[in-house]
């Protein structure tokens, strides 16, 4: 037995196994139920849970049962705590070796083209537009962005209005929910779905955009008390930023689609 001077250090230990490293990479790009990752991995769904299970037990992937189907769960895996366990994997080789945190400043290359992303809610009252308004922010508008829903509903949440303007200094008061089906003959090079009901209905688009998937619940449901329903929004914020703050490093290295038509 290794002392524990010498033993590997945690990542490594758990990121070493193929299929480990499979569920890690295929997590790294999108949720996922069990299923899909079963298809994906191309391995038994025994095998797929148990090593799972592993990856839920060290924190680094986690589980929330789907809005669309309460049998189903979707798996997210923690990008921030994976940069956390690479960082020190780094310091136990050698202090001289660091690894750039996921909250590093990401360039988006210049480029003849625009990238084009759609995220995709319900009600396109709060999430949706929360994601659209923190990454035009982030990118200084040089990212085309634009949200929607399957079924919009008639203002943007309030609570949204206010997190966004308390805790980011971003006004949207005067958006409005706009329909899925005024984007549908738009091109995207990324559509990112919010909500597990819209991933099951959402159309496919011009030029087949990469899809992404975000498990998150709607912060503000229908008849939500206002004092309850900011408090849950601005974690909701705070979880989608830091989902535009890994996306940033993807769109960096994205090349744009044609122009929309």
């Amino acid at each position: 037995m290794p002392s524990p001077d010498t033993a590997p250090p945690p990542f490594v230990r758990l990121a070493a196994h193929s299929l480990r490293w499979q569920l890690l990479s295929e997590l790294a790009t999108s949720d996922y139920r069990v299923r899909e990752l079963v298809e994906l991995v191309g391995q038994p769904q025994n095998l797929v849970s148990y090593h799972l299970r592993l990856l839920r037990d060290a924190e680094l992937v986690t589980a929330r049962r789907s809005s669309f189907d309460a049998r189903d769960s979707y798996y997210h895996l923690d990008l921030d705590r994976c940069a956390g366990m690479l960082a020190a994997t780094g310091a136990a080789l050698h202090p001289a070796v660091q690894h750039v945190r996921s909250g590093s400043p990401v360039r988006l290359a210049d480029r003849s083209g625009r990238i084009r992303v759609l995220f995709v809610c319900t009600g396109n009252s709060a999430r949706s537009p929360i994601a659209e308004a923190l990454l035009r922010n982030r990118t200084g508008g040089a990212v085309d962005v634009t949200s929607a829903g399957s079924r919009p509903r008639e203002q943007i949440h309030p609570s949204a209005v206010r997190v966004l303007r308390d805790e980011y200094g971003i006004d949207i008061a005067g958006q409005r929910p706009r329909h899925l089906d005024m984007t549908s003959r738009w091109r995207f090079d990324y559509v990112v779905t919010l909500c597990d009901r819209v991933r099951e209905v959402c159309p496919g688009f011009p030029g087949h955009p990469r899809h992404i998937h975000w498990s998150i619940r709607d912060p503000a449901p229908a008849g939500a008390q206002d004092a309850v329903a900011e408090a849950v929004v601005r974690r909701t914020a705070h979880d989608i930023d830091a989902r535009i703050g890994h996306l940033l490093h993807v769109l960096a290295t994205t090349r744009q689609t044609e122009v929309r038509a």
